[in-house]
Order: C-alpha cells, then sequence, then structure tokens
C-alpha cells in the first residue's frame, strides 16, 4: 500500500444548521458540493475536506477537561491568531490558549468537537 495523501475526516454532529453556521460562517469555511444522501455537509480547505455528518447523538471521549489539546481534535492553521480570538469573542464561542505558549488556541463546535487553530 501507498498512501497518496490526506483527503478528509468525518465529523458527527447533531444540528446540522448550528454546525453550519459555526464551521462556515465562524471558522469560514468553503463550502462544497455533497455527492450523499444522508444529511450532512462538505467543506474544503485546499486539497483537505471536512465531512459533517448527522447523527442521533455525539459520543463525549474527552479525556482532560483542563486541557483541551490533550483530546481528539482536528488542527487548522489560521493567518491571524489574533483576528481568530476577537472572532470567537464576538460570536460567544469559548475557547482555551494553548498551555505549551505557543501562537494557538482550542475551541469547540457545538457539539463539542475541538478544533485548534494554530497560527
Amino acid at each position: 500500500m501507498q498512501v497518496t495523501e490526506y483527503f478528509h475526516t468525518a465529523i458527527l454532529v447533531t444540528n446540522l444548521e448550528k454546525s453550519e453556521y459555526f464551521y462556515g460562517e465562524i471558522l469560514g469555511l468553503k463550502k462544497i458540493e455533497r455527492v450523499l444522501k444522508f444529511p450532512g455537509i462538505w467543506y474544503e480547505i485546499g486539497k483537505v475536506q471536512i465531512h459533517l455528518i448527522v447523527v442521533a447523538e455525539v459520543p463525549v471521549d474527552r479525556v482532560d477537561e483542563e486541557k483541551w489539546g490533550r483530546n481528539r481534535h482536528l488542527a487548522l492553521r489560521v493567518e491571524s491568531l489574533e483576528n481568530a480570538k476577537e472572532k470567537l469573542l464576538s460570536c460567544g464561542c469559548k475557547f482555551q490558549m494553548s498551555a505549551s505558549g505557543r501562537p494557538a488556541l482550542f475551541t469547540e463546535d457545538p457539539d463539542g468537537n475541538i478544533i485548534e487553530l494554530s497560527e
């Protein structure tokens, strides 16, 4: 086997409308056409996609409530961490700065999926 590129990550969500607002409006991701029939939305960042898949309940599996970065998370690079913080604050989103001191923060989507934003 030879893996040639990273293609997509699937994220489970319970409320497509709230998730679409978070990923599309707050994070500013580009929505793309979706070819499957079950409920969901696809986004694209460069050559990589994020697939939101609607489920009845998202399992909670955090192992560290104090340091969100030590849990399962998706990491995205941002142009300006300061602008990202301002956007999250203006939208009422919770976040934690990286405990390592590097320019990164951790936020969560409406279902508690953790997203790292780093500069």
